[in-house]
């Protein structure tokens, strides 16, 4: 179970930090790179969001193992 674990939480970890960079994206308070086409585009925010709150439940069912 030990390896079921890790992997989960860092899975969790990964995608709670990518879905906060495409709220950034999104919203344009994270403009890098200048050329990507998410800048400033709303979907990517509620994208994020979703990509985010699913690495939190990974992060807390981690724990639970």
């Amino acid at each position: 179970m030990g390896i079921l674990r890790i992997s989960l939480l860092v899975a969790g970890v990964l995608a709670t930090l990518l879905g906060l960079i495409w709220i950034g994206q999104g919203s344009g308070y994270f403009p890098y790179p200048a050329s990507s086409f998410m800048i400033n585009q709303s979907p990517w925010i509620w994208r994020g969001a979703i990509l985010a709150i699913a690495g939190l439940v990974a992060i807390a069912d981690s724990r639970r193992i």
